[in-house]
């Protein structure tokens, strides 16, 4: 079975492009476009992502506002969280997000790859 990313980005085109990136790769990708949006995805999954790739600055429910949600949920909160931000202070927001690791955007497609497969059995 193929290792599962939850992409969650509410720019059409930068989660069409993550989500694409990985399928070729051969991950299975599930893909919201805000923590509201994710957090109803893995509550409904059957199978739990092995990674959850989060922009931050999200309408609805921001990425900070989903890592709350998700870490009063014992099986949700064991998810590994790599965040993806715009903002300079990658390393701040990371810590602030209790995320295991920061991409800074535009993601540079090796980058976004090496940190998935840190987390994914290769498919």
């Amino acid at each position: 079975m193929s290792a599962r990313v939850l992409v969650v980005e509410d720019d059409k085109d930068i989660r069409r492009n993550v989500v694409q990136l990985l399928e070729l790769e051969g991950y299975a990708v599930e893909a919201a476009g805000n923590g509201l949006e994710a957090l109803t995805a893995l509550q409904g999954a059957q199978v739990l992502p092995s990674v959850i790739i989060l922009d931050l600055m999200m309408p609805v429910m921001d990425g900070f506002q989903f890592r709350e949600e998700q870490n009063k949920q014992p099986q949700l909160a064991k998810i590994p969280v790599i965040i993806m931000t715009a903002d300079g202070r990658t390393d701040e927001k990371r810590m602030r997000a209790g995320a295991v690791a920061a991409l800074r955007k535009p993601a540079d497609v090796d980058a976004i790859l090496n940190l998935v497969s840190k987390f994914c059995a290769k498919p």
